[in-house]
């Protein structure tokens, strides 16, 4: 099967043959006229080879399974005597989080057991983090205030001095 001679030659899209210039138009403001482009009759699309069946296609190539010999499971892969370091990444928009007492176990009654000292140390904690927040909100608005019997005082001495 060839591409025929030529066929790269005719164009998608044609000058439209019964478009004219507008009376109005003006080469110097307007720029030099062109027709619009319509859809060419002619052209019958890109040229693709035809296909012929393969009476030999047997479908998607699909990868044997073959066991391998040498494979032989653990169960104790993962198993460690201890852990000495754990990894963590995060990644995360809002800062100032903080991330400590990570239990690693395989004990429900330890992980239960912790959980509920570490219950009473939040609460410690919460508590202790709302009284520093209190604190600095009354600081900033003393500061506030402060600043603004500051400014008030300087419109009166600019009022007492244009008198």
């Amino acid at each position: 099967d060839k591409k025929p001679e030529g066929w790269d030659d005719i164009p998608a899209e044609i000058p439209d043959p019964e478009a004219s210039k507008p009376d109005d138009w003006d080469e110097d403001l307007d720029g030099e006229w062109e027709a619009p482009q319509i859809p060419n009759p002619e052209y019958k699309g890109a040229w693709k080879a035809k296909q012929i069946p393969n009476p030999a296609y047997k479908g998607e190539w699909v990868h044997p399974l073959v066991d391998n010999p040498d494979y032989h499971p653990n169960a104790n892969l993962y198993a460690y005597d201890s852990f000495k370091y754990v990894g963590i990444d995060i990644w995360q928009v809002k800062s100032g989080t903080i991330f400590d007492n990570i239990l690693i176990t395989d004990s429900e009654e330890k992980a239960d057991k912790w959980l509920a000292e570490w219950e009473v140390q939040k609460e410690g904690e919460k508590k202790a983090h709302d009284k520093h927040k209190e604190e600095e909100r009354k600081k900033a608005e003393a500061e506030k205030a402060s600043e603004a019997s500051e400014e008030a005082e300087e419109e009166t001495d600019t009022e007492n001095d244009k008198d």
